[in-house]
């Protein structure tokens, strides 16, 4: 069964290739774009990431080089056009589940880096400065967390804060009984936002929640929160961000994900000038830590990943599809 994987770091080799067994495995660093199609030509499977293009002509040239399994390593599939995918007899697979533990990680690593400006202490001590000014933070005891969604990776982000002593409050058109068990109070949206001093995004994007802050939203914040984003980076309107800040309103900003990131992310591009004015002006706030969707980045996730992609692959072509994708 030959497989490419589009959009391959030297993390996605070494775990495929450590799990791979009877699969036949290229990778190609290359994003899936309409431009790069034809490298798929012979390949009966595409492995995809979620920066990947897979929209209607994207997958009709695929199609049409022999592809017929999309193999996502990704647990979200807002990227593909799965109206095209079907019409076309395309089967697309993902990967559900792998390390909510990851996520959820990452989501608390950036509170407390914001929260105690560990990244501004940090950039202060190597240049010899030992000042404590601007450096003050807050006890995270008590403190009111929102959590926006609550799967798998959601439930075990508020297991976290309630470590903390934290009260939760949660999100979802579906309650998590497992949450609600932690003492979490479900609310609207808009009462999370006002009595929230930390909200933290863990929904998946689709239509009811793109855009789910924005700027009338961020309004109903309680002034100088802090918002944390490693979910999808449509679920908030960027620009608003930017305004939100310079009033004071929004207090703290942690982003993983960002909507334009699909030409920038996952590669270095330190030798060139940033062409995204929105992203620049973020990464001038000094109460800002954007990281470049790297949340997902550990060892247990990436074998997860990795084995759950090939079991995925193996099962399709013994006819016993599962963890497919439908229209």
């Amino acid at each position: 069964m030959r497989t490419i994987l589009f959009s391959s770091q030297t993390y996605d080799r070494e775990s495929f290739l450590g799990a791979a067994a009877g699969i036949e495995l290229h990778f190609q660093p290359a994003r899936l774009t309409l431009d790069t199609t034809a490298l798929a030509n012979g390949f009966d499977v595409v492995c995809a990431f979620i920066n990947d293009d897979l929209s209607a002509p994207v997958l009709e040239h695929l199609v049409a080089g022999g592809t017929r399994l999309i193999a996502l390593r990704s647990a979200g599939y807002n990227h593909v056009d799965l109206t095209a995918a079907r019409a076309l007899g395309l089967t697309v697979v993902r990967v559900p589940a792998y390390s909510p533990h990851a996520v959820a990680e990452h989501a608390v690593a950036l509170i407390l880096a914001l929260n105690r400006r560990l990244h501004r202490a940090y950039n202060r001590t190597r240049e010899g400065d030992f000042s404590l000014h601007g450096l003050t933070g807050f006890d995270l005891v008590g403190k009111r967390v929102g959590v926006v969604g609550t799967g798998q990776i959601g439930e075990t982000f508020a297991r976290i804060m309630a470590g903390f002593g934290c009260q939760l409050l949660a999100y979802d058109p579906f309650p998590n009984p497992a949450v609600e068990a932690m003492g979490a109070r479900y609310l609207p949206l808009d009462p999370l936002l006002a009595e929230s001093d930390i909200i933290s995004l863990h929904c998946p994007l689709n239509d009811a929640t793109r855009y789910l802050i924005n700027a009338d939203s961020l309004q109903h914040m309680k002034p100088g929160a802090m918002l944390i984003n490693t979910g999808r980076g449509a679920l908030v309107e960027t620009p608003a961000l930017i305004e939100a800040l310079k009033s004071g309103q929004l207090g703290y900003l942690g982003l993983d994900v960002y909507e334009e990131e699909a030409n920038l992310f996952f590669e270095d591009r330190s030798d060139l000038p940033l062409q995204d004015d929105v992203l620049a002006r973020l990464l001038t706030f000094p109460n800002v830590i954007v990281t470049a969707h790297q949340a997902f980045l550990t060892r247990e996730a990436l074998a997860a990943i990795a084995r759950t992609t090939l079991d995925n692959i193996a099962a399709w072509a013994a006819g016993r599809p599962c963890n497919q994708v439908d229209a």
